[in-house]
């Protein structure tokens, strides 16, 4: 995506206008989340930017569901239409303009367009007898009741007097068209896709109905209505105010067409690629710039749809989470243009490792420092150090990949690159420790160190809260206020993104009052979520009886378990290990007791599959005991439950007055975490630094010497009862899960 050739100072970008047949769910919100950010980011680089978005209104489909409501299609549609836009507002989304295709000044527009065509001789009156998917609102070639390519439901049978639009003439010069701008439509699977439609030949495109009322007449010819996809593409021109005589609507239009960017779900490629441009070329309208596809949202690899009812709301995760949280894990989680996959665990451990853990822990403890050493006034830098000098050089090249990733909209990719300077910011602040003062060093060595590491892990937090702005947004205002820098909403009218660079954070600002961003979220909102989700599709099937909506979205099959495994010859040393012992031999068996691994949970045993080996993390007493016992089989489903993690050590230090303790700082990929073992007596802290470990990442925390451990390491013993830390010969990603 770039930016206007005829006016890089102006931005005009749509979402697709949703269809009212039912409530929005979290694929409409998507969509919508995109481009909000899209024109944040716009808007904090200086450009003028329009983000239109809407409802469309018309249609047999509509006109149906309305007859089953009871109601009229207008009452349908406007309830419908005002619960799409009370979400938007209620996730603070910044669209300039919402159009209804109900609205006169698209009625005006959508007329002007079709007398247009007619005019130039693209339009004329035939009769059409085939097959028609009222769910789709398309027609399909095929005999009766042929399944619909997109949706797969069984088609109708109509007849009826229509309007056709040449859709034949176009063939040719769309193919032209795409081959001389190659960025018009993408991702290429789309490009692709809808090249190929082309190829197979056109057919000129039924463009009235006559079989039913609700829709947009045809000038003239009352008893047609406007075919609801012309009807629909137009409201991108009419918002704008294409087909006014007003002096101001044509100046707007003028100012912002061609759009510059329609998002739109991948199920609707071949209307926004093929009809839309042809419509326009035979209007003598300008096209738009580019047309790109998102894939779909499925919830635990299933596809979304009111019938199965399984849709997700937004409002779930606001209520539960908050709309940053969402925006986060949506364009965090997803590459643009694939399929993703959504699912409440996913969002909590996201959440967790890179907002609560990530962010808004760094946040937090540089805020709180600040206001400690420092009365709440940024320090001065000082002579920047090696140490400094790499965190800086980091910033900027994130400042530099940053831009060009979104801009392609490659958020995924633009957040990993930024979320790496949160981790390297939290391992500079960590390496220092300006909470904590050797002997040796003087007082006033430790403060000029304390100024230095603060004042630059307070700069890196402002460049990185100025990039995540577009997609954390309350967040990011308020990280704004607590580094003493006002408010971001005054500095994103006033495009602080155009100039952003290092070194913004003056000496001497006073900080505001340090608040939480990002609580950490426990199990019970995963419980709360799948609750309001339940409640809210037994309300739905009570009161609708089923049905189906418009779907850019797709979700719940029964969700999926994962298993976990462990690798041979290797057994759960829980953290800490309690000194082991040599047991009789035996299938090598994880022995555990809440007292021995300092854990909260019950005591377990479980078999694994591996040569014989000492039991590890229990007295010498309980592992003989065990081990006469024989085998405590457990199920599957026991073993899944226990979720093993790769980890790398960051940091490895001794717990003071504890011989056997190591207190360790481990990285997952998408957070970070304490871990306390008692291996202290066999492994030497510094040694263990860059080590990949395996560690049980889902076991209940526990406080031990005033510090508080997250997580059990994976071990083997040997004999005479030292642990050894199990690791891997290939290079495995952080956080990957064994199974």
């Amino acid at each position: 995506m770039t930016e206007s050739a005829s006016n890089p100072n102006r931005f005009y970008l749509t979402t697709p206008i949703y269809y009212v047949n039912a409530r929005p769910h979290l694929g409409h919100a998507y969509s919508t989340i995109v481009c909000d950010a899209i024109a944040r980011r716009k808007r904090a680089l200086g450009i003028e930017t329009w983000f239109l978005t809407g409802t469309d209104e018309h249609g047999q489909k509509i006109e149906r569901s309305a007859k089953a409501a009871g109601c009229t299609p207008e009452e349908f549609a406007t309830k419908i239409a005002g619960e799409f836009r009370g979400l938007w507002d209620r996730l603070g989304l910044t669209y300039d303009d919402f159009i209804r295709t109900t609205e006169p000044r698209h009625i005006r527009g959508v007329q002007h367009l079709f007398a247009t065509l007619r005019d130039k001789g693209y339009i004329y009156k035939g009769s059409y007898t085939g097959q028609y998917c009222v769910f789709d609102e398309a027609y399909v070639d095929g005999p009766p009741e042929t399944p619909c390519p997109d949706c797969g439901r069984p088609t109708e049978t109509v007849s009826e007097e229509n309007y056709f639009f040449k859709l034949s003439a176009f063939e040719r010069k769309l193919l032209e068209f795409y081959e001389a701008n190659p960025e018009f439509m993408g991702p290429e699977s789309t490009r692709r896709e809808v090249i190929s439609f082309v190829r197979s030949g056109l057919k000129d495109l039924s463009v009235s109905r006559t079989s039913f009322s609700w829709g947009i007449p045809v000038p003239g010819d009352e008893k047609h209505v406007v075919y609801v996809w012309l009807d629909a593409l137009a409201n991108y021109i009419t918002a704008l105010g294409y087909g006014s005589d007003d002096p101001k609507d044509k100046a707007r239009f003028e100012k912002f067409w061609p759009a510059d960017i329609h998002l739109i779900g991948k199920e609707i490629s071949r209307f926004h690629c093929v009809y839309w441009p042809a419509f326009l070329m035979a209007a003598g309208v300008a096209l738009p710039r580019s047309v790109r596809a998102n894939g779909w949202l499925l919830f635990d690899q299933g596809k979304m749809s009111k019938s199965r009812g399984n849709i997700v709301r937004a409002e779930t995760v606001h209520e539960v989470l908050g709309a940053d949280a969402l925006r986060y894990f949506l364009l965090r989680e997803i590459p643009f243009g694939q399929d993703g996959n959504f699912s409440f665990d996913a969002l909590v451990q996201r959440y967790n490792g890179d907002l609560a853990n990530g962010y808004g822990n760094l946040v937090s403890r540089v805020v709180n420092m600040v206001h400690r050493y420092f009365g709440g006034f940024a320090p001065e830098a000082g002579a920047e150090t090696p140490a400094e000098a790499t965190l800086r050089g980091n910033a900027e090249a994130a400042i530099a990949a940053f831009g060009p990733a979104f801009d392609e909209l490659n958020f995924s990719d633009a957040l990993k690159t930024l979320w790496a300077v949160v981790a390297e910011t939290d391992g500079y602040l960590t390496a220092n420790a300006p909470w904590k003062k050797p002997a040796e060093r003087s007082d006033a060595d430790h403060a000029r160190l304390q100024a230095r590491v603060l004042a630059t892990a307070a700069e890196a937090i402002r460049v990185i809260t100025a990039l995540a702005y577009p997609i954390l947004p309350d967040a990011a205002a308020k990280v704004w206020a607590q580094l003493g820098l006002g408010e971001l909403a005054e500095a994103a009218k006033s495009g602080f993104l155009r100039d952003l660079a290092w070194g913004g954070l003056k000496a001497g600002t006073k900080f505001g009052e340090p608040a939480p961003l990002f609580p950490r979220a426990e199990k019970e909102a995963i419980e709360r979520m799948q609750s309001l989700e339940d409640e809210n599709n037994r309300t739905a099937v009570e009161a609708a009886g089923g049905g189906s909506g418009t779907e850019n979205a797709k979700a719940p099959a029964p969700a999926k378990q994962e298993m976990a495994a462990v690798p041979v010859k290797a057994a759960v040393a829980m953290a800490p290990v309690a000194a082991a012992t040599r047991a009789a031999p035996m299938a090598a068996k994880v022995v555990a007791t809440a007292e021995a691994v300092g854990a909260s949970a019950p005591s377990a045993s479980v078999d694994l599959p591996v040569a014989p080996q000492t039991a590890v993390g229990a007295s010498a007493q309980a592992a003989a005991e065990t081990a006469a016992q024989g085998p405590q089989h457990i199920t599957i489903d026991d073993f899944a439950k226990v979720e093993l993690r790769v980890a790398q050590i960051l940091v490895a230090e001794r717990v003071p007055k504890a011989d056997k303790l190591l207190r360790l700082e481990v990285d997952l990929g998408t957070e970070k975490r304490q871990i306390l073992a008692g291996i202290a007596e066999h492994y030497e802290p510094e040694k263990l630094i860059g080590r990949r470990i395996v560690i049980v990442a889902n076991l209940a925390p526990r406080k031990m010497r005033g510090l508080e451990s997250n997580g059990m390491l994976l071990a083997a013993s040997l004999e005479g009862g030292a642990p050894v830390l199990a690791g891997f010969l290939e290079d495995v990603p952080l956080g990957a899960r064994l199974k």
